[in-house]
């Protein structure tokens, strides 16, 4: 009987060791192996210690870490909060709310059952000098972390986001912090830590659910180096699409891109093609008032020049026209009036964007174009304009200007500074919006631009624009060393209708596809730096490819990115990308609009003035040689003598008998026969006007 029983007694005897020494045979060369950070096994804690508490429940950190490992941890009571002196200095100063609660988090790493693989690495070995100040993070953890805290804990966090992860994340395919559902400390879940595959896939598939995550949906490819989009404001809804080489082409609210370019001025423009070269088609701002006037405004670079004083590499150009009478979906070329034109020396810093203010205003921003002291004396007496903001009142009836100066402007009686200059000290500024809702009802004009730090160059601020401020010593709204090696690009203020979440938020990133957003609270004014999640899995079908170039934004308000391949062999390879939320329809109910037709210029001045041009108020200006309300009547000078008749600037049609270009001499090839009786007189005016009229028509 005894000889009978011993299998099964040698069977549980095998059991209850691998029930004992589970820990050690889980993983017992991985990550999954538990340790403190001394080498013991955790200690399981007792039932009356297991309560789940949130970060926000009374007591603190020692709750706080027994809540995120309620079952096994190597801290006590005594030791729960218990850090190195230099770790605990840097992870307790901060006034950011989020970046609190984060850092309380990984104070409760040294509690964590997996602690000792946490803090030391299995590739470098466990010396002790070497010994990391933070655990080993998961790399979306980590970048949450850097952004949520960056610029809150003195002297921490001075590197870029790809060097801090670099170092702090886990990229061994080991355990990682968190290493616990967070969603446990937030609401129920389960808290099984021998489940970490299971944990980790359900946290993939919900990473696109997280509170600032979003989908990117294709919408056009195809594209030539797209370097912006933005809307006329006519109700059409048409998106148009900025390519540097000189092209603007028409998304269409059906889907499509229209054949003809609405403006071709590819033969005008002079584009950089090598990496940093910023040459090409710049910007493109529509008039408010673009339904009645059909005025856009366009800057970009050319080597055409009307005029050269002293050295310089290329003319920045801004340009106005005049949509097609005829064709809503053309720019009429005749129609081009030369705003404004800066000297360039380099190839770099450049600017260019032009935008409407709420205020009616046109501003241009313009960068430093790296000019030294040494340029600046070459460049004596080419432009003051160097770095600076312009603002232009475009709404003029003067014939003989562009544009004139706001009288609010900061500068505009000065005599040392041009009255364009709105504000100055810009340095590399790379696109800027204006938000056309903003939160601060004591702020009539709220302007955000991207730009570099004059006095750290691999650093890289957000400004917010305001009159009279010098950016050289004035304090940047947000400065920061950018994400990677890649430049910032400036985006838009999200008031679409789409997301809920998204409204109210500067959208930016840089060139390499990190995203950002800042957000204003309404109770401290104060703006908040949170990174922009684009999930590319589960329910975003879509994902995003290829250096940032800029952003868009449509007649909605939705954010758009543009993006293309750095390979010169693929020349049409950019795409048009929109920021949409999983968490909302794609086209909600309350946000469908009817597009509109877009239809040609119905305004008097379009429809009458032929011989000049309409200005955005409405007046048509002469063209030399002609006069009338809306330049009709051709001016000879001296006046057409004898009866003849001026039409066109100085040239008469002379009546039958008369020569010259005043009709001032007589034809005396023609014998003149009296004749006799009112019907003849009556033939021959009647002669004369038919030539008249078949001259003018």
């Amino acid at each position: 009987m005894m000889l009978k029983m011993l299998p099964f007694k040698l069977l549980l005897v095998a059991v209850v060791l691998c029930f004992f020494e589970g820990d050690a045979k889980f993983g017992e060369s991985g990550a999954r192996r538990r340790r403190c950070l001394n080498g013991t096994p955790p200690r399981r804690l007792k039932k009356r210690d297991r309560r789940v508490l949130s970060p926000e429940a009374p007591g603190g950190g020692e709750a706080m870490c027994r809540g995120l490992y309620p079952r096994l941890s190597c801290c006590s009571r005594s030791e729960a909060q218990s850090l190195p002196h230099a770790e605990a200095k840097v992870l307790s100063v901060t006034n950011n709310t989020e970046c609190a609660k984060l850092l309380e988090e990984i104070k409760c790493a040294h509690c964590s059952p997996h602690a000792q693989n946490l803090f030391h690495s299995p590739e470098k070995g466990e010396t002790p000098e070497k010994e990391l100040m933070l655990p080993y993070l998961c790399k979306d953890y980590c970048k949450e972390f850097y952004y949520t805290c960056r610029g809150h804990i003195p002297g921490f966090l001075q590197t870029t986001a790809d060097e801090f992860c670099y170092y702090y994340a886990r990229k061994d395919g080991g355990v990682c912090f968190p290493d616990f559902p967070r969603k446990q400390v937030r609401g129920p879940a389960s808290n099984s830590l021998d489940h970490m595959e299971e944990y980790d896939k359900e946290e993939e598939i919900s990473r696109k659910h997280k509170h600032n995550c979003f989908c990117i949906q294709e919408v056009v490819s195809g594209l030539r180096q797209p370097v912006g989009a933005v809307h006329c404001g006519d109700g059409s809804h048409r998106l148009f699409i900025l390519e540097k080489e000189g092209y603007v082409k028409i998304f269409t609210p059906e889907g499509d891109i229209l054949k003809e370019p609405f403006l071709d001025i590819h033969k005008l423009v002079q584009s950089g093609i090598k990496g940093g070269d910023e040459r090409g088609l710049l910007s493109l701002a529509f008039h408010p008032n673009y339904k009645k006037n059909g005025k856009l405004y366009v800057s970009y670079t050319t080597n055409q020049e009307r005029w050269a004083i002293g050295p310089h590499d290329h003319i920045l150009r801004v340009v106005e026209y005049t949509v097609s009478r005829k064709n809503p979906h053309q720019v009429d070329m005749r129609t081009a009036r030369v705003f404004l034109e800066v000297a360039e020396l380099h190839r770099k810093h450049l600017g260019g964007q032009l935008l409407f203010g709420p205020d009616g205003f046109l501003y241009i921003f313009l960068g430093d174009g790296m000019i030294t002291l040494d340029d600046m004396e070459e460049m004596d007496g080419l432009s003051d304009f160097t770095g600076s903001v312009l603002r232009l009142d475009v709404n003029t009836d003067l014939c003989n200007v562009p544009y004139s100066i706001p009288r609010s402007n900061p500068h505009f009686n000065s005599t040392n500074q041009p009255p364009e200059i709105f504000a100055h000290g810009l340095h590399n500024p790379g696109r800027c919006a204006v938000d056309r809702h903003p939160t601060d009802v004591n702020v009539n004009l709220t302007i955000l631009c991207s730009d570099s730090n004059g006095k750290n160059r691999s650093s890289a601020r957000i400004l917010q624009i305001i009159k009279g401020k010098d950016y050289e010593s004035e304090p940047s709204l947000l400065e920061f060393k950018p994400f990677s090696s890649g430049s910032l690009v400036g985006g838009f203020v999200y008031r679409g209708c789409q997301s809920e979440r998204l409204y109210g938020s500067y959208v930016f990133g840089d060139r390499n596809g990190n995203f950002l957003t800042l957000q204003q609270s309404p109770a401290t004014k104060q703006w908040q730096e949170k990174p922009l999640c684009l999930g590319n899995t589960g329910s975003c079908r879509g994902f995003f490819s290829g250096p940032v170039l800029g952003f868009g934004e449509d007649e909605l308000g939705e954010i758009y990115i543009l993006s293309s391949s750095k390979s010169m062999t693929q020349p049409h390879s950019g795409k048009l990308y929109k920021i949409v939320d999983p968490k909302r329809p794609l086209v909600p109910e309350e946000c469908k609009r009817t597009a509109q037709p877009a239809q040609i210029l119905t305004s008097e001045c379009s429809r009458h003035c032929r011989n000049g041009h309409c200005t955005p108020t409405g007046k048509c200006c002469c063209n030399q040689g002609w006069e009338g309300e809306f330049c009709r009547t051709a001016k000879c000078d001296p006046a057409c003598r004898h009866g003849g008749v001026c039409v066109r600037p100085n040239k008469c049609l002379c009546k039958k008998g008369y020569l010259g270009p005043q009709c001032e001499q007589v034809d005396r090839n023609i014998r003149r026969v009296t004749r006799a009786g009112i019907l003849d007189q009556i033939l021959d005016m009647t002669s004369y006007l038919l030539d008249l009229t078949s001259y003018i028509v």
